[in-house]
Protein backbone atom coordinates (compact mmCIF):
# COMPACT_ATOMS: atom_id res chain seq x y z
CA UNK A 1 0.00 0.00 0.00
CA UNK A 2 1.47 3.52 -0.76
CA UNK A 3 0.07 7.13 -0.94
CA UNK A 4 -1.32 8.66 -3.55
CA UNK A 5 1.69 9.73 -5.30
CA UNK A 6 2.80 6.40 -4.76
CA UNK A 7 6.35 7.30 -2.64
CA UNK A 8 5.33 6.60 0.32
CA UNK A 9 5.16 2.69 1.23
CA UNK A 10 3.28 2.10 4.05
CA UNK A 11 4.92 -0.44 7.05
CA UNK A 12 1.72 -2.74 7.10
CA UNK A 13 -0.34 -4.40 4.54
CA UNK A 14 -3.13 -4.71 7.15
CA UNK A 15 -5.65 -2.76 5.96
CA UNK A 16 -9.12 -2.28 7.62
CA UNK A 17 -12.67 -0.89 5.92
CA UNK A 18 -15.12 -1.36 9.18
CA UNK A 19 -18.97 -0.14 7.94
CA UNK A 20 -20.62 0.77 11.44
CA UNK A 21 -18.99 2.55 14.47
CA UNK A 22 -19.19 -0.20 16.39
CA UNK A 23 -17.74 -2.63 14.59
CA UNK A 24 -15.01 0.41 14.33
CA UNK A 25 -14.85 0.27 18.19
CA UNK A 26 -14.25 -3.54 18.19
CA UNK A 27 -11.32 -2.99 16.40
CA UNK A 28 -9.38 -0.75 18.38
CA UNK A 29 -10.50 -1.75 21.58
CA UNK A 30 -8.73 -5.24 20.17
CA UNK A 31 -5.57 -4.02 18.16
CA UNK A 32 -2.48 -3.59 19.97
CA UNK A 33 -1.15 -0.73 17.54
CA UNK A 34 -3.18 0.88 14.32
CA UNK A 35 -3.44 4.12 12.61
CA UNK A 36 -6.29 5.94 10.59
CA UNK A 37 -5.80 6.14 6.60
CA UNK A 38 -7.66 8.83 4.72
CA UNK A 39 -6.93 9.39 1.32
CA UNK A 40 -2.97 9.14 1.28
CA UNK A 41 -2.21 12.69 0.43
CA UNK A 42 0.31 12.93 2.88
CA UNK A 43 3.92 12.84 1.83
CA UNK A 44 5.71 12.18 4.99
CA UNK A 45 5.37 9.50 6.98
CA UNK A 46 2.24 10.71 9.44
CA UNK A 47 -0.40 8.14 8.58
CA UNK A 48 2.52 4.84 8.77
CA UNK A 49 2.35 2.34 11.23
CA UNK A 50 3.67 -1.71 11.66
CA UNK A 51 0.55 -2.35 13.41
CA UNK A 52 -2.94 -2.12 11.70
CA UNK A 53 -4.38 0.38 9.35
CA UNK A 54 -8.30 1.37 9.23
CA UNK A 55 -10.10 3.41 6.56
CA UNK A 56 -13.11 5.31 7.57
CA UNK A 57 -14.19 5.49 3.84
CA UNK A 58 -17.02 2.57 4.68
CA UNK A 59 -18.15 3.91 7.41
CA UNK A 60 -22.22 4.46 7.41
CA UNK A 61 -22.41 8.37 8.46
CA UNK A 62 -24.65 9.99 6.56
CA UNK A 63 -24.16 13.23 6.09
CA UNK A 64 -26.85 15.69 7.72
CA UNK A 65 -27.64 20.08 6.89
CA UNK A 66 -28.97 21.04 9.86
CA UNK A 67 -30.25 24.20 8.95
CA UNK A 68 -31.37 25.48 11.95
CA UNK A 69 -27.93 25.75 13.38
CA UNK A 70 -26.00 26.42 10.28
CA UNK A 71 -24.00 22.94 10.61
CA UNK A 72 -23.49 20.15 8.50
CA UNK A 73 -22.46 16.63 10.40
CA UNK A 74 -20.00 14.45 8.14
CA UNK A 75 -18.61 11.42 8.16
CA UNK A 76 -14.69 11.72 8.72
CA UNK A 77 -13.61 9.56 5.54
CA UNK A 78 -15.60 11.62 3.30
CA UNK A 79 -14.16 13.47 0.63
CA UNK A 80 -14.64 16.90 0.83
CA UNK A 81 -15.57 16.90 -3.09
CA UNK A 82 -18.60 14.96 -2.25
CA UNK A 83 -19.48 16.72 0.87
CA UNK A 84 -19.56 20.12 -1.22
CA UNK A 85 -21.78 18.30 -4.20
CA UNK A 86 -24.44 17.68 -1.35
CA UNK A 87 -24.26 21.21 0.41
CA UNK A 88 -24.42 22.97 -2.39
CA UNK A 89 -27.27 20.72 -4.30
CA UNK A 90 -29.01 22.20 -0.73
CA UNK A 91 -27.94 25.72 -1.70
CA UNK A 92 -25.27 25.47 1.38
CA UNK A 93 -21.63 26.49 1.70
CA UNK A 94 -18.16 25.94 3.21
CA UNK A 95 -16.17 29.30 4.12
CA UNK A 96 -12.91 27.55 1.74
CA UNK A 97 -11.61 24.62 0.58
CA UNK A 98 -8.07 23.58 0.09
CA UNK A 99 -6.37 23.06 -3.45
CA UNK A 100 -7.51 19.26 -4.09
CA UNK A 101 -11.41 18.12 -3.53
CA UNK A 102 -9.69 14.53 -3.43
CA UNK A 103 -9.01 14.84 -0.02
CA UNK A 104 -10.72 13.71 2.99
CA UNK A 105 -12.58 15.92 5.70
CA UNK A 106 -10.54 14.33 8.71
CA UNK A 107 -7.18 13.87 7.11
CA UNK A 108 -7.21 17.39 6.28
CA UNK A 109 -8.39 18.97 9.44
CA UNK A 110 -6.03 16.19 11.25
CA UNK A 111 -2.92 17.91 9.40
CA UNK A 112 -4.04 21.38 9.63
CA UNK A 113 -4.86 21.58 5.60
CA UNK A 114 -6.30 25.06 4.07
CA UNK A 115 -6.97 27.33 1.31
CA UNK A 116 -6.23 30.24 0.90
CA UNK A 117 -7.80 34.09 1.04
CA UNK A 118 -6.61 36.66 3.61
CA UNK A 119 -9.58 36.64 5.93
CA UNK A 120 -9.89 32.55 5.38
CA UNK A 121 -9.04 30.15 8.42
CA UNK A 122 -7.90 26.37 7.59
CA UNK A 123 -9.88 23.84 6.89
CA UNK A 124 -10.18 22.71 10.29
CA UNK A 125 -11.15 25.66 11.98
CA UNK A 126 -14.33 25.27 10.65
CA UNK A 127 -14.97 22.60 13.57
CA UNK A 128 -17.40 22.80 15.83
CA UNK A 129 -17.71 19.41 17.05
CA UNK A 130 -15.83 15.96 16.52
CA UNK A 131 -16.38 12.33 17.53
CA UNK A 132 -13.39 10.20 17.19
CA UNK A 133 -13.13 6.21 18.77
CA UNK A 134 -10.36 6.48 21.20
CA UNK A 135 -7.99 3.93 22.32
CA UNK A 136 -10.43 2.01 24.84
CA UNK A 137 -12.70 1.66 21.84
CA UNK A 138 -14.92 4.67 23.56
CA UNK A 139 -16.60 7.21 21.33
CA UNK A 140 -15.72 10.15 22.16
CA UNK A 141 -16.99 13.62 20.89
CA UNK A 142 -15.82 17.25 21.80
CA UNK A 143 -17.56 20.27 20.77
CA UNK A 144 -16.11 23.79 21.11
CA UNK A 145 -17.72 24.55 24.05
CA UNK A 146 -15.11 21.89 25.62
CA UNK A 147 -11.50 23.56 27.16
CA UNK A 148 -10.10 20.11 25.26
CA UNK A 149 -11.87 21.30 21.89
CA UNK A 150 -8.39 23.38 20.43
CA UNK A 151 -6.41 20.00 21.16
CA UNK A 152 -8.98 17.55 19.24
CA UNK A 153 -8.90 18.56 15.50
CA UNK A 154 -5.60 19.11 14.05
CA UNK A 155 -4.92 15.80 16.36
CA UNK A 156 -2.35 14.10 14.01
CA UNK A 157 -4.63 10.68 14.28
CA UNK A 158 -2.77 11.15 18.01
CA UNK A 159 -6.23 10.63 20.09
CA UNK A 160 -8.17 8.46 17.91
CA UNK A 161 -9.49 7.75 14.57
CA UNK A 162 -12.51 10.42 13.55
CA UNK A 163 -15.58 9.07 12.80
CA UNK A 164 -17.40 12.47 12.15
CA UNK A 165 -16.84 16.04 12.48
CA UNK A 166 -19.61 18.55 12.40
CA UNK A 167 -18.60 22.10 10.33
CA UNK A 168 -19.83 25.04 9.94
CA UNK A 169 -21.68 25.98 6.84
CA UNK A 170 -23.14 29.20 5.27
CA UNK A 171 -25.51 30.18 2.27
CA UNK A 172 -24.33 29.25 -1.11
CA UNK A 173 -22.33 31.35 -3.00
CA UNK A 174 -20.91 32.10 -6.64
CA UNK A 175 -17.77 32.60 -7.80
CA UNK A 176 -15.28 34.08 -10.46
CA UNK A 177 -11.63 32.95 -11.18
CA UNK A 178 -9.51 35.05 -13.04
CA UNK A 179 -5.81 34.20 -13.90
CA UNK A 180 -3.27 36.94 -14.16
CA UNK A 181 0.10 36.11 -16.17
CA UNK A 182 3.97 37.55 -15.47
CA UNK A 183 3.33 40.06 -12.37
CA UNK A 184 6.73 41.59 -11.20
CA UNK A 185 7.98 40.44 -8.21
CA UNK A 186 9.22 43.78 -7.07
CA UNK A 187 5.42 44.60 -7.48
CA UNK A 188 4.11 41.56 -5.40
CA UNK A 189 6.24 42.07 -2.86
CA UNK A 190 5.61 45.52 -2.28
CA UNK A 191 2.23 45.61 -2.82
CA UNK A 192 1.79 41.89 -0.76
CA UNK A 193 -0.90 42.59 1.62
CA UNK A 194 -3.01 44.21 -1.13
CA UNK A 195 -2.38 41.74 -3.89
CA UNK A 196 -3.54 38.73 -1.53
CA UNK A 197 -6.39 40.14 0.13
CA UNK A 198 -7.77 41.91 -3.45
CA UNK A 199 -10.00 39.10 -3.69
CA UNK A 200 -11.82 36.10 -1.50
CA UNK A 201 -9.41 33.51 -2.18
CA UNK A 202 -5.85 34.55 -4.35
CA UNK A 203 -2.38 32.73 -5.13
CA UNK A 204 0.81 33.21 -6.72
CA UNK A 205 2.33 30.64 -8.23
CA UNK A 206 6.09 30.70 -10.44
CA UNK A 207 8.83 27.88 -10.76
CA UNK A 208 11.54 30.62 -9.89
CA UNK A 209 12.86 30.29 -13.38
CA UNK A 210 13.01 33.77 -13.76
CA UNK A 211 13.51 35.16 -10.21
CA UNK A 212 12.08 38.91 -10.90
CA UNK A 213 8.50 37.15 -11.55
CA UNK A 214 5.40 35.87 -10.44
CA UNK A 215 4.22 33.51 -13.47
CA UNK A 216 0.67 33.06 -12.69
CA UNK A 217 -1.48 34.68 -10.08
CA UNK A 218 -5.24 33.24 -9.67
CA UNK A 219 -7.65 35.39 -8.36
CA UNK A 220 -11.12 33.61 -6.87
CA UNK A 221 -13.73 36.82 -6.42
CA UNK A 222 -17.39 36.11 -4.98
CA UNK A 223 -19.82 37.41 -7.73
CA UNK A 224 -21.27 40.07 -5.31
CA UNK A 225 -17.19 41.77 -5.02
CA UNK A 226 -15.42 43.74 -7.68
CA UNK A 227 -13.45 41.75 -9.68
CA UNK A 228 -9.44 43.47 -9.23
CA UNK A 229 -7.42 44.33 -12.39
CA UNK A 230 -4.16 42.75 -12.57
CA UNK A 231 -2.74 45.02 -14.86
CA UNK A 232 -2.74 47.65 -12.49
CA UNK A 233 0.65 45.83 -10.75
CA UNK A 234 1.86 45.18 -14.32
CA UNK A 235 0.43 41.91 -15.20
CA UNK A 236 -1.22 40.69 -18.44
CA UNK A 237 -4.46 38.57 -18.42
CA UNK A 238 -4.34 35.09 -19.25
CA UNK A 239 -6.59 34.22 -22.71
CA UNK A 240 -6.65 30.81 -22.06
CA UNK A 241 -6.76 28.24 -19.27
CA UNK A 242 -3.79 27.40 -17.24
CA UNK A 243 -2.42 25.03 -15.25
CA UNK A 244 -0.58 25.67 -12.29
CA UNK A 245 2.61 23.80 -13.75
CA UNK A 246 3.48 24.93 -17.09
CA UNK A 247 3.11 22.64 -19.83
CA UNK A 248 0.74 20.30 -17.43
CA UNK A 249 -3.00 19.85 -19.50
CA UNK A 250 -5.08 22.68 -17.59
CA UNK A 251 -8.71 20.78 -18.56
CA UNK A 252 -7.99 19.11 -15.08
CA UNK A 253 -7.74 23.11 -13.17
CA UNK A 254 -11.37 24.14 -12.24
CA UNK A 255 -12.85 27.28 -14.58
CA UNK A 256 -11.28 30.07 -15.22
CA UNK A 257 -11.60 33.28 -18.01
CA UNK A 258 -13.90 34.76 -15.59
CA UNK A 259 -16.90 32.35 -15.63
CA UNK A 260 -19.52 32.27 -12.95
CA UNK A 261 -19.87 29.48 -11.69
CA UNK A 262 -20.62 27.63 -7.85
CA UNK A 263 -17.97 27.89 -4.99
CA UNK A 264 -17.31 24.43 -5.12
CA UNK A 265 -16.60 24.77 -8.48
CA UNK A 266 -14.53 27.60 -8.04
CA UNK A 267 -12.31 27.43 -4.91
CA UNK A 268 -10.28 24.17 -5.60
CA UNK A 269 -7.12 24.54 -8.16
CA UNK A 270 -8.68 20.95 -9.37
CA UNK A 271 -11.64 19.35 -10.62
CA UNK A 272 -12.90 16.11 -8.71
CA UNK A 273 -13.24 14.07 -11.82
CA UNK A 274 -9.86 14.15 -12.75
CA UNK A 275 -6.46 12.98 -11.18
CA UNK A 276 -5.28 16.15 -8.85
CA UNK A 277 -2.44 18.28 -9.82
CA UNK A 278 0.15 15.76 -11.94
CA UNK A 279 0.95 12.64 -9.60
CA UNK A 280 4.51 12.28 -9.79
CA UNK A 281 5.92 14.54 -6.76
CA UNK A 282 6.73 15.17 -3.58
CA UNK A 283 5.53 18.15 -1.70
CA UNK A 284 6.43 20.47 1.25
CA UNK A 285 5.24 23.96 2.87
CA UNK A 286 6.53 26.21 5.41
CA UNK A 287 3.37 29.18 7.15
CA UNK A 288 5.27 32.16 8.08
CA UNK A 289 4.07 35.39 10.04
CA UNK A 290 2.43 37.25 7.54
CA UNK A 291 4.44 40.31 7.77
CA UNK A 292 7.38 38.45 7.41
CA UNK A 293 5.81 37.61 3.77
CA UNK A 294 8.08 40.14 1.46
CA UNK A 295 11.50 39.30 2.99
CA UNK A 296 10.76 35.58 2.75
CA UNK A 297 10.12 35.70 -0.93
CA UNK A 298 12.81 37.80 -1.37
CA UNK A 299 15.02 35.39 0.11
CA UNK A 300 13.74 32.82 -1.93
CA UNK A 301 14.11 34.48 -4.87
CA UNK A 302 17.93 34.36 -4.19
CA UNK A 303 18.06 30.21 -3.78
CA UNK A 304 18.47 28.21 -6.82
CA UNK A 305 15.46 25.26 -6.27
CA UNK A 306 15.18 25.18 -10.15
CA UNK A 307 16.69 21.15 -10.12
CA UNK A 308 14.08 19.84 -8.08
CA UNK A 309 11.39 22.76 -7.93
CA UNK A 310 7.88 21.90 -10.31
CA UNK A 311 6.12 25.17 -8.78
CA UNK A 312 6.03 27.13 -6.11
CA UNK A 313 2.93 28.52 -4.75
CA UNK A 314 2.03 31.43 -2.62
CA UNK A 315 -0.94 31.94 -0.23
CA UNK A 316 -2.28 33.51 2.96
CA UNK A 317 -4.43 32.28 5.76
CA UNK A 318 -6.32 33.89 8.70
CA UNK A 319 -5.06 33.36 11.78
CA UNK A 320 -6.75 30.14 13.99
CA UNK A 321 -7.08 28.67 18.15
CA UNK A 322 -6.40 25.26 17.43
CA UNK A 323 -3.29 23.95 19.58
CA UNK A 324 -1.43 22.54 16.79
CA UNK A 325 -2.39 24.48 13.91
CA UNK A 326 0.34 25.76 11.47
CA UNK A 327 -1.60 29.29 11.39
CA UNK A 328 -2.26 29.36 15.45
CA UNK A 329 -2.38 32.60 16.68
CA UNK A 330 -1.09 34.80 13.71
CA UNK A 331 -2.41 35.92 10.49
CA UNK A 332 -0.12 33.75 7.81
CA UNK A 333 1.70 33.38 4.35
CA UNK A 334 2.00 29.87 3.45
CA UNK A 335 4.94 28.99 0.56
CA UNK A 336 4.22 25.73 -0.76
CA UNK A 337 6.81 23.55 -2.89
CA UNK A 338 5.83 20.92 -5.45
CA UNK A 339 8.87 19.25 -6.03
CA UNK A 340 9.93 16.20 -8.63
CA UNK A 341 10.14 12.34 -6.92
CA UNK A 342 13.51 12.78 -6.37
CA UNK A 343 14.69 12.43 -2.78
CA UNK A 344 18.24 13.24 -3.09
CA UNK A 345 17.16 16.70 -4.83
CA UNK A 346 14.21 16.96 -2.45
CA UNK A 347 16.49 16.72 0.35
CA UNK A 348 18.89 19.12 -0.67
CA UNK A 349 16.36 21.60 -1.46
CA UNK A 350 14.35 21.75 2.02
CA UNK A 351 17.49 21.90 3.33
CA UNK A 352 18.18 25.04 1.53
CA UNK A 353 14.91 26.20 1.93
CA UNK A 354 14.82 25.70 5.79
CA UNK A 355 18.22 27.38 6.08
CA UNK A 356 16.43 30.59 4.38
CA UNK A 357 13.38 30.49 6.46
CA UNK A 358 14.78 30.16 9.96
CA UNK A 359 14.66 33.62 10.48
CA UNK A 360 10.94 33.75 9.78
CA UNK A 361 9.72 31.35 12.31
CA UNK A 362 8.29 29.43 9.32
CA UNK A 363 6.15 26.20 10.66
CA UNK A 364 5.75 23.32 8.36
CA UNK A 365 2.82 21.44 7.03
CA UNK A 366 2.33 18.78 9.06
CA UNK A 367 1.58 16.23 6.33
CA UNK A 368 4.35 17.36 3.87
CA UNK A 369 8.36 16.95 3.55
CA UNK A 370 10.10 18.87 6.43
CA UNK A 371 13.32 18.16 8.67
CA UNK A 372 13.39 21.10 11.12
CA UNK A 373 12.13 20.16 14.83
CA UNK A 374 8.97 22.33 14.95
CA UNK A 375 8.37 21.32 18.62
CA UNK A 376 9.12 25.19 19.74
CA UNK A 377 6.13 26.83 17.17
CA UNK A 378 3.52 25.09 19.78
CA UNK A 379 3.65 26.16 23.03
CA UNK A 380 0.44 24.18 23.66
CA UNK A 381 2.10 21.36 22.55
CA UNK A 382 2.58 19.94 26.55
CA UNK A 383 -1.10 20.70 26.75
CA UNK A 384 -1.92 18.25 23.84
CA UNK A 385 0.63 15.79 25.06
CA UNK A 386 -1.65 15.70 28.25
CA UNK A 387 -4.78 15.41 25.66
CA UNK A 388 -3.20 11.95 24.30
CA UNK A 389 -2.65 10.56 27.74
CA UNK A 390 -5.99 10.83 28.41
CA UNK A 391 -7.05 8.98 25.64
CA UNK A 392 -4.30 6.49 24.37
CA UNK A 393 -1.96 6.74 27.16
CA UNK A 394 -0.23 3.65 26.12
CA UNK A 395 0.41 5.04 22.65
CA UNK A 396 -2.08 2.58 20.39
CA UNK A 397 -1.97 5.30 17.92
CA UNK A 398 1.55 5.85 17.77
CA UNK A 399 3.83 5.58 15.31
CA UNK A 400 7.63 7.27 14.66
CA UNK A 401 6.21 10.35 12.89
CA UNK A 402 4.52 11.16 16.57
CA UNK A 403 7.93 9.73 18.46
CA UNK A 404 9.75 11.88 16.58
CA UNK A 405 8.24 15.24 16.46
CA UNK A 406 5.51 15.39 19.47
CA UNK A 407 6.01 12.35 22.42
CA UNK A 408 9.23 13.78 23.45
CA UNK A 409 9.22 16.57 26.49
Amino acid sequence: MRNWAGNVTFSTDRLHRPSTVEQLQELVASAPRLRALGTGHSFNRIADTTGDLVSTRDLVVATYVDEQRGVVEVGGGTRYGELTTELQAHGWALHNLGSLPHISVAGACATGTHGSGSTNRCLAAAAVAVEFVDANGELVRLTRDDDEFGGAVIALGALGVVTKLTLAIEPSYEMRQNVWLDLPLSTFTTNLDTIMGSAYSVSAFTRWHRPDLIEQLWVKTRTDARVPDGRAWGARPAEVAQHPIAGQDASTATQQLGIAGPWNARLPHFRLEFTPSNGNEQQTEYLLPRESGAAAITALSELDLRAALQVCEIRTIAADELWLSPCGGRDTIALHFTWVDDDALVAEAVGKLETALAPFDARPHWGKVFRADPRGHYPLLPRFRALINRHDPNRKFGNDFLERWIYPD
